[in-house]
């Protein structure tokens, strides 16, 4: 069974990202959207919190979320995937299940 576990709240806000990262099994994947794309970018707190996560996990961000913040590509950990919002539902519609962190 695969899960897409979804973040949208940023990493120096609450905990969803901390939790989220802890409770998520080997092979599932996270979406970061909204303000959770904080939690993609190099050069902050998190960083090795989330390149450590990649070992386990498949980590996305919503690209227009990152844009509207005014973030490039460039801006994100490496490792890290890049989605539209058409890369967002095919994810969900792949995935058996979808856990949202609030």
């Amino acid at each position: 069974m695969s899960i897409l576990h979804t973040v949208n709240k940023s990493p120096f806000e609450r905990n969803s990202l901390e939790s989220c990262l802890k409770f998520a099994t080997e092979g599932a994947s996270v979406l970061l959207f909204e303000d959770g794309i904080y939690a993609a970018l190099a050069g902050t707190s998190v960083e090795s919190q989330v390149t450590e996560a990649l070992g386990k996990l498949k980590l996305y961000v919503l690209g227009p979320d990152l844009k509207a913040r005014g973030f490039g590509d460039e801006r994100v950990i490496p490792g890290i995937s890049v989605v539209d919002y058409t890369g967002f539902v095919d994810l969900t519609t792949e995935c058996d299940t979808v856990q949202a962190w609030l």
